[in-house]
Parts: structure tokens; sequence; C-alpha cells
């Protein structure tokens, strides 16, 4: 018997495709793997819509970052469509007045035609402390951020500065849910991570060491073991 289920994964802010290439390979043999395209709409409600539209019936949903707003959105407009959630590396809480204002600055500079400095200064709040000298994960985020470009990083940026507090529909989340951070995230503290695996049902929480904003490359294979773990609950 096919027990397969489509797997959607939906990267962060300026992340692409090259983000989850480490560990597709192991949730590929689940299911058909596809990564969603967030970078069309300025808003989460629209590029949860988008990205509802495109998207097979029923599937196990995987958000990153940013892709944990987009998450939290699907969940809002479809919950009978998700089989499975995993939030990585994400928080339910609303963008904060400082959060608004340092991203306004990162915007108007993208615009101005200081989009890769943006990526430079956004680095090391994505890697552990250990990799901030790491020019291959800088490479990364660079070449990320050349698949976003300028113009939809200043959309993705708008979304997030208009997302919802998702605290409140934690409760209702009924599937099976892996919250997964890392123990020096310097861009969304892993107590935001304990604060949504303990509202959320039955949640499991996996902290993983030596690991900052971006687990799948920082430590694939914990990562993909992780990912493997809860696509067999």
């Amino acid at each position: 018997m096919d027990n397969t289920m489509p797997i959607l994964l939906v990267p962060g802010l300026v992340s692409s495709p090259r983000i989850f290439a480490p560990v597709v390979p192991a949730m590929w043999r689940f299911g058909p793997v596809t990564v969603a395209n967030h970078k069309r709409d300025d808003s989460i409600g629209a590029i949860a819509r988008r990205i509802l539209a495109e998207a097979p019936p029923r599937f196990a949903l995987a958000g990153h970052s940013m892709g944990g707003y987009i998450a939290f959105e699907i969940m809002r407009q479809a919950p009978q469509r998700v089989a499975k959630l995993a939030l990585i590396n994400t928080q339910a809480r609303p963008d904060t007045p400082d959060a608004t204002a340092r991203r306004r600055g990162q915007m108007a500079r993208a615009q101005a035609g200081g989009y890769r400095a943006v990526l430079d200064e956004l680095f090391p709040g994505f890697v552990h402390p250990s990799r901030r000298e790491d020019s291959g994960l800088r490479q990364l985020v660079h070449d990320m951020g050349e698949d976003v470009g300028a113009d939809a990083f200043v959309r993705q940026q708008t979304a997030v500065m208009g997302r919802a507090d998702s605290r409140p529909t934690l409760t209702a989340i009924a599937c099976p849910t892996l919250v997964l951070t890392g123990d020096e995230d310097n861009t969304i503290p892993n107590a935001l991570s304990v604060e949504m695996a303990d509202r959320i049902p039955g949640a499991k929480l996996t902290i993983l060491p030596q690991c900052g904003h971006l687990p799948q490359v920082e430590q694939p294979q914990a990562t993909a073991d992780a990912l493997v773990g809860w696509l067999l609950i």
C-alpha cells in the first residue's frame, strides 16, 4: 500500500530552495518534495493563499523562519489540508516595533543599491557564533539572496512586518507537530520555540547543539534525522 505524503517546504526570508538541499534526500523517500515560492506577494495572507492554490490537496508542511509565519497562516486558512507541521527556527509572535524599524532601514538600503551589504549585515545573526567566519555559508546566503532579489526582499519584509500574532491559535493545532531550533539562534531565540512547543498540543521540541538560525545547512544530519522522525509519526 502506498502511504507516501507530499511534503511542502517553505523557506525563510531571503532564502531559496538551496536552504533545504542538504535535507531533501532524507525526506524524499516519504513522498514528493516541493519548495514553495514565497517571493511574489507582500502579505503573509496572500503568500499563503497562492501557496495553497499550487499545493497538493493534503501535505506535510515545514516552514523555516518566515516560512513558519506562512505555515501558521496556512493553518488558519486550510487546517484540514495539513497532515503534519514542522516549525523550524521560527516564532508565533508578531513583529516588535524595533524589528519593524530595523526592517524598514534594510528595505530602504536594498532599494538604494545596498542589497549585498544588507545580506552581509544579516549573516552574523543567521549562523552559530562559531560559523561567522565560514565563507561557504556566507556565500550561500549571498547566493540565496540573489535567487530572491532585492525587489522580492522588500515584498518579503513588508509581509513579515504585517504578520499576525499566531499565539492565540497555537492550541488549535491538532496535527503532529515538530518544533525545531538551534541552541544559539541569534535571529529568533529558542525560548520562542519553547513557547510554541508548550502551547501546541503534543508538539515535539528539538533543540540542536552548536546550531544557529540555519539548521538545514549548519547541522544537516541532525536536522534530517529530526525531520525523518517527524515524517514517521
